[in-house]
């Protein structure tokens, strides 16, 4: 079946069964590479992306869900010459290690900062609940959130 979507502002068709799940469809059929698989359990958070602005895990989100709808991967927040405030904020923290997590952090914080620019560090917090680091960033993501925090005001 055709699924329409619209991808970081692109319309884009896949053809796939509507029940596989959107990121499959985001890695294997249109070749983008932010958001990763790590759990397929939305319980890690490595394929979050926005759906409609709304943070979602798109390892348990059906492709024909989000037909019609507006996805957002970290690859739509920011450019290389032009970063949204939170990518350059994990830039300037230089939060990354193996990088692989990174995705669920960004996207998540991006909304966040979208629906509270200033944020308490509890909210913080609650907010990035159940992402996962095996690096162990935990600190420096903290602070990078908070840099962000700076960078829209």
């Amino acid at each position: 079946m055709k699924v329409n979507l619209v991808v970081n502002g692109k319309h884009a068709t896949v053809d796939a069964d509507p029940a596989m799940p959107l990121l499959y469809a985001l890695r294997d059929d249109l070749g983008l590479n932010n958001p990763k698989f790590g759990c397929g359990r939305a319980q890690c958070g490595a394929c979050t992306v926005h759906v409609n602005g709304v943070p979602t895990r798109s390892c348990v989100t059906p492709v024909g869900s989000t037909a019609g709808k507006n996805v957002t991967t970290m690859s739509g927040l920011g450019t290389a010459e032009k970063p949204h405030p939170v990518q350059a904020a994990f830039i300037a923290e230089q939060v990354p290690q193996c990088g692989y997590c990174l995705n669920g952090w960004v996207m998540t914080a991006a909304a966040l900062l979208r629906d509270n620019p200033t944020p308490s560090d509890a909210q913080i917090r609650t907010a990035l609940a159940g992402l996962k680091c095996r690096c162990g960033t935990h600190m420096a993501i903290l602070r990078a959130v908070k840099r962000a925090v700076t960078m829209i005001a």
